[in-house]
């Protein structure tokens, strides 16, 4: 029978790959994937070309087989600590104060015997007082990611974007279905405002984001903080965003397979996440399906190329402005959907997210 190697072993084997000469990996890679007028990036290539040969899936059996998975997955392609950043732990009350006990036990990081939501902060060191920070919702279709899961993620953002980062353990479906996600991330923001000093952050630049369903949950918490007045975030960050669960755009029918995120993947999410019989245009679940989005704050949306969920998160980024709501769309159209955790393997992905914490630096530049 054959002995699996230590996953130390196999991120080293996986990252090396990543240095050799650039005609070795197009060999190992195959020709050049073409789609919509886009070539895929060599490193996005290569990394699934990996995970095809070592068989490995975003999503496979169980949910709590494919939490497992993704806990081991992440060690190959994160890479390593982004330092010098610290990272504290904290709690956050949700918001009827006493739903920790509910929480489930198969969540890394979860709260048993907690009083709220267990949360990261991440300080870059040198950072002063007042600075920016960001409230961060991990991706992982609402299932599946965890704090630890996208822990590189955002030491990357805090380092590069000059922001504390404070990271999130909302509560996950199938255990908590919607909206019990929605519910934990404005209580995550409402408790960023209210402890805005004791974090270290200036209250008039804390920002909302996250990826994928945590683009999502960034994007319901905006809105529904604008919707009830008082406090709103500063700025929104929304990574390849989930927006309409109502309608099925083009970029899913294109990048169905073979892509990461596959549209099998993306009915398991919702088929856990969003009980039967909900209404799918209901903004907490499509926040592109809202009536009104004026008055929101600037938005930051990055998409990838060759992503089923491309096409809705660009439709988001134009109904806001269509709103008059300031808005950057940004499109890597060579990359994958779940980029921003692949830093640890070669360097398309890093520049990526790079830029994007270039942006997020600006955006939150002239607030105050």
């Amino acid at each position: 029978m054959a002995i699996p190697l230590p996953v130390r072993v196999q991120a080293a084997a996986s990252q090396l790959a990543f240095w050799l000469p650039a005609p070795v990996r197009r060999a190992a890679a195959g020709r050049t994937v073409r789609i919509d007028g886009q070539d895929l990036a060599l490193d996005a290539q290569l990394l699934l070309r990996l995970q095809k040969i070592a068989r490995a899936e975003l999503v496979r059996g169980s949910v709590e087989q494919s939490r497992a998975l993704l806990d081991v997955g992440r060690h190959l392609v994160s890479g390593r600590p982004v330092e010098p950043v610290s990272a504290r732990e904290l709690d956050v009350p949700t918001l009827d104060g006493n739903r920790s006990a509910e929480r489930s036990s198969s969540v890394e990081g979860g709260g048993g015997g907690m009083d709220g939501l267990p949360a990261t902060l991440y300080t870059p060191v040198g950072l002063p007082e007042k600075s920016p920070l960001l409230v961060f919702f991990h991706g992982g279709g609402w299932v599946i990611g965890t704090r630890a899961s996208h822990d590189n993620a955002c030491r990357f953002l805090a380092k590069h974007a000059g922001v504390r980062v404070l990271s999130i353990e909302y509560r996950l479906a199938p255990e908590f279905p919607f909206p019990a996600a929605t519910d934990d991330a404005l209580a995550a923001f409402d408790y960023a405002v209210a402890k805005a000093g004791d974090l270290g952050a200036d209250p008039a630049r804390i920002a909302v984001g996250g990826d994928s369903a945590g683009g999502n949950l960034a994007a319901v918490t905006a809105q529904q903080a604008v919707k009830r007045g008082g406090p709103a975030p500063a700025f929104q960050l929304l990574i390849y965003p989930a927006t309409d669960f109502a309608h099925r755009y083009r970029s899913q029918d294109l990048f169905a397979e073979n892509l990461f995120l596959t549209d099998v993947h993306m009915k398991w999410f919702e088929g856990h996440y969003v009980p039967e019989g909900s209404d799918l245009t209901d903004p907490r679940l499509s926040p592109l399906r809202a009536d009104d989005l004026s008055g929101l704050p600037p938005a930051l949306v990055v998409t990838a190329g060759f992503d089923p969920l491309r096409d809705e998160g660009e439709a988001y980024a134009e109904k806001l402005r269509e709103a008059g709501v300031e808005v950057a769309l940004r499109r890597h159209e060579d990359l994958i959907h779940g980029f921003i955790n692949f830093t640890g393997v070669g360097t398309r992905f890093r520049e990526a997210l790079a830029e994007t914490a270039g942006a997020l630096r600006q955006g939150l530049a002239g607030k105050g």
